[in-house]
């Protein structure tokens, strides 16, 4: 909740971070600006310039001074404490106090001597107290604050009577004082205040996220046990009832293995259409999501073109996973404006765009030489799912500011490739199998174990081992991609 350092520069920061870094600095210059205007603008008219009158006038400049030095190193430390961070330490505030006696002093001997005006006077004494209640009003309630401010109102007010200053000047330094007072308390505590609740929104905004991602994975985890739990449990009573009838010499065990043979097959078949539903992106509702989503982080957003509703699902899936990672990008590492997103359909060619105007950062967290290798991180992963496809990725800056990201996939390809319709799919040794399995896509070694635990001389129908292993192929890939 702490901004990370003043040296940093402006668009590194997050929005919480750059308002939090404004609230500080405005506070911190209050200090300064009262005591250069209400100590300084004296010496023009109000202080008598003598020797004896202009020393003691610098000298409370120069506490005035001090005193906003102080303030500033003990701001940080106040804040903390309002917000809840951390405690503020006592010893901190004894320096201040020192400092306050000894302008009050100082400003009592100036009008013993008789050294500064009516006016002048009052403008000194509305800036005796704000260096010091400046820390105070974030440390202590406001009932308590305000008992506080009454004291240090008396405590001015006698020091100037004991000085010989009477009459309307005296009466004056009552209320001046008290205005010091209260305009801090009216100024710095509410914008306290504002920054603690937009902490406490920006901290629930963390853990709403997070319970989202805690409550899909529960619900991954519940639609996992129910598709396994099962059949898990058949094949394990069936695996010993094989065994207890194998040491028997029966038969009947080859007859218990082909049956937990078929049960792996269709509980393998269903854990893929189980995370295939979790890892296939649907363009339509990415793109309404990413909508919605930068719609509410403040980034103006705009979908134009082809809904690209009849394209193949397999481009879909590609497409909405170019959308989800631009979305993504352009929330975590850009602070842009504006943002459009492009569909274009042709026959032969789909094209998604993706521009926004926050080119720097975005651009430098999602280069490609950035890139984590690998499937699934960031453009890494993109370009690697489009490749299945044919496609290609292009990002980078654009002209007038702009980063681009731009991802093509050609269906002429798609639309003549075997398999879609001439019941070429799923048969064994197809010419075109190897190029449609995804580059990296490792051969489950299911079909050797189930070769070992089939008895020798017996076959599972036209379904072998072997058609079973480039199933599974095309699983895998279907799921790394």
């Amino acid at each position: 909740m702490r901004v990370r350092g003043w040296h940093r520069s402006w668009q590194e920061r997050s929005k919480m971070e750059r308002i939090d870094l404004y609230s500080r600095f405005t506070i911190s210059c209050i200090p300064w600006l009262f005591a250069l205007a209400w100590q300084g603008t004296p010496f023009h008219h109000d202080i008598r310039h003598e020797p004896l009158p202009l020393a003691l006038g610098l000298a409370l400049l120069l506490v005035s001074l001090a005193q906003c030095l102080l303030s500033n190193r003990n701001l940080t430390a106040s804040y903390g404490h309002y917000l809840g961070v951390s405690a503020f330490p006592g010893r901190r505030l004894l320096a201040p106090l020192v400092l306050l006696v000894v302008a009050v002093g100082l400003l009592a001997t100036l009008a013993g001597v008789d050294g500064v005006k009516g006016s002048g006077l009052l403008l000194m004494t509305l800036n005796a107290p704000m260096a010091l209640v400046i820390t105070r009003v974030l440390l202590v309630p406001v009932r308590r604050f305000l008992v506080e401010s009454v004291c240090l109102t008396a405590l001015i007010t006698s020091a100037l009577a004991v000085a010989g200053i009477k009459g309307g000047t005296l009466a004056g330094v009552v209320p001046c004082s008290l205005f010091g007072c209260v305009l801090v308390l009216i100024s710095v505590r509410p914008s306290a205040w504002s920054m603690s609740v937009m902490w406490q929104a920006e901290q629930a905004r963390d853990i709403q996220a997070r319970l989202a991602v805690a409550e899909e994975r529960l619900r991954f985890g519940r639609d996992m046990h129910d598709v396994l739990g099962r059949n898990l449990a058949v094949i394990a009573l069936k695996s010993e009832l094989a065994v207890e009838l194998a040491q028997r010499g029966r038969p009947e065990a080859v007859d218990q293995m082909v049956e937990v043979q078929r049960i792996a097959r269709a509980s393998q078949q269903e854990v893929r259409d189980v995370v295939r539903g979790y890892r296939e992106a649907n363009l339509d509702t990415e793109l309404a999501g990413a909508q919605g989503v930068l719609s509410a982080a403040g980034i103006e957003c705009a979908v134009t073109g082809d809904s690209g509703g009849h394209l193949p699902p397999p481009v879909q899936s590609a497409l909405g996973w170019v959308v989800r990672e631009a979305a993504t990008n352009v929330l975590r590492h850009g602070d842009p404006s504006r943002c459009l997103i492009r569909v274009g359909v042709t026959a032969d060619t789909a094209v998604l765009q993706v521009e926004n105007d926050g080119a720097t950062p975005a651009g430098a967290a999602s280069s490609p030489a950035s890139a984590p290798d690998g499937p699934g991180s960031g453009l890494a992963g993109l370009r690697e799912r489009l490749a299945a496809l044919d496609g290609s990725l292009e990002a980078g800056p654009a002209k007038g500011g702009l980063f681009r990201l731009t991802a093509t996939i050609p269906l002429a390809a798609l639309s003549a490739e075997p398999g879609e319709g001439d019941g070429s799919e799923g048969k064994p040794g197809t010419a075109e199998e190897p190029r449609r399995r995804t580059p990296g896509a490792r051969r489950a070694p299911m079909s050797l174990c189930a070769a070992a635990i089939v008895a020798p001389g017996v076959m599972v129908g036209p379904e072998g081992p072997a058609s079973w292993r480039n199933d599974d192929d095309r699983g895998t890939g279907a799921a790394r991609r």
